[in-house]
């Protein structure tokens, strides 16, 4: 399997490439800010061509450059429906000094194309068969996506933290249950690539992270929520 990624824009935001080898169909995960380019580099070095783009969720710093990477190439995007108005009106998902700085004007509209993620579904798309795991908390909407031995994470799960949950959308208990749902169950050897930041696996978060060595306690003794401390994302 072929995974590359690179950051995109002032929010070094994730973007990936996924393909069954170089030279194959390929599919795109969080086409960021001025992501664009730095897509375009990456489909020419090893030869593919995206058959859709997949959202984690619906803020604009994952999904900024959706509509021109989905027209160009005239591909569906695939978000949750819990996001999805995010895509016309990404300002409904975001603090009042975020709006106030990003939106001098802009408009954002849907791609011509979106279809909506279910919860547990196995997608077929660019001979890969990729798991759907709704996972709320940082927004309604947001998901994992996973491939064999990978997790896709989004703004849920980071190396050493996890998504923040004070925009709207976001709950704190919310993005515990997702954590405990969606990740403690999965093998320590699974690699996490994040929406922000450096790879990791979950034996390392469940070893290191303080919101997940919380949970792990939590379930052992039966007692209270991990605290909230730093956590990350837009």
């Amino acid at each position: 399997m072929l995974v590359a990624g690179f950051p995109a824009g002032s929010f070094q935001t994730n973007c990936y490439v996924v393909a069954p080898a170089a030279g194959e169909e390929c599919v795109v995960i969080d086409p960021g800010q001025d992501a664009v380019d730095g897509l375009d580099e990456v489909l020419r070095e090893h030869r593919l061509k995206p058959v859709a783009v997949l959202l984690t969720h619906g803020h604009i710093d994952h999904m900024w450059s959706v509509v021109p990477v989905c027209g160009a190439r005239d591909i569906p995007a695939w978000i949750h429906p819990d996001d999805r108005e995010l895509l016309s009106d990404p300002a409904k998902g975001l603090s009042l000094q975020t709006k106030q700085m990003l939106f001098g004007g802009l408009e954002f509209t849907e791609p011509d194309d979106v279809r909506e993620l279910t919860d547990g579904a196995v997608m077929k798309l660019a001979g890969l068969e990729i798991t759907v795991d709704h996972a709320p908390g940082h927004t309604r909407g947001s998901v994992t996506f996973r491939v064999p031995e990978i997790m896709f994470s989004g703004d849920l799960l980071f190396a050493g933290s996890i998504g923040r949950t004070d925009l709207p959308g976001g709950d704190y208990a919310t993005i515990l249950r997702s954590l405990a749902t969606v990740c403690l169950p999965l093998p320590d050897e699974t690699t996490v690539l994040p929406g922000h930041g450096p790879q990791t696996t979950i034996g390392r978060e469940r070893a290191t992270n303080p919101y997940l060595r919380g949970l792990l306690d939590q379930q052992a003794s039966g007692g209270d929520a991990p605290p909230a401390g730093p956590t990350r994302g837009l």
